[in-house]
């Protein structure tokens, strides 16, 4: 029988530590893509900063509450997370988040894609056992337009596939169980 309060091989903690970083990063990606700006909330701490481009910079709640004038002409956020670059320092991390991030903007004159190819900057702390976003900044390394869009979600393709919405009415909230999306600020956790 071991000892409970025995100490966690340092590299053994680590690995759980860099864990919890990944999936938050993930739930963030969920979050903003299912436009589940309470989702949101519970990933940053409360003092964190928040740095997105021409659209926000300065306290991360603040931002969350302009998220939803900002995603109301977002018709399709899909973000994917391609290399994590993460290093620890006790209770702080910083990671280099490498992300595409595919947008259908409604614009004047109808939808249009935004692809943007960036990373995020980041630095974490984890407080409480707990570990949020203390500061996160957008980079931006390219970005494709196509207007209008190119996206065609009736195609024969696709018929009969469930479709990914923004909020609580994406499929994903009906189907899954074990998830928990949307189900309060530790639902991310595994």
């Amino acid at each position: 029988m071991t000892d409970s309060l025995a100490p966690i091989d340092p590299r053994l903690q680590a690995l759980l530590d860099k864990q919890a970083i990944t999936e938050l990063v993930y739930a963030y990606c969920n979050a903003a893509d299912r436009h589940d700006n309470e989702k949101m909330r519970s990933l940053y701490h409360e003092d964190a900063i928040d740095e997105h481009g021409q659209f926000f910079e300065g306290n991360a709640m603040a931002f969350i509450d302009t998220l939803p004038a900002i995603q109301e002409n977002m018709l399709i956020l899909h973000h994917n997370v391609t290399t994590l670059n993460i290093v620890l320092d006790g209770d702080r991390a910083e990671g280099e988040v490498y992300i595409l991030a595919f947008h259908q903007v409604q614009g004047e004159n109808g939808p249009m894609d935004v692809l943007i190819g960036g990373r995020y900057f980041d630095k974490y702390e984890k407080r409480d056992g707990v570990w949020k976003y203390s500061h996160r900044a957008v980079v931006a390394d390219w970005v494709k337009v196509d207007e209008p869009s190119t996206v065609n979600l009736e195609h024969p393709m696709i018929e009969g596939s469930r479709i990914g919405k923004p909020k609580q009415v994406d499929p994903s909230y009906d189907f899954f169980e074990i998830f928990q999306w949307g189900k309060g600020p530790q639902a991310y956790k595994s």
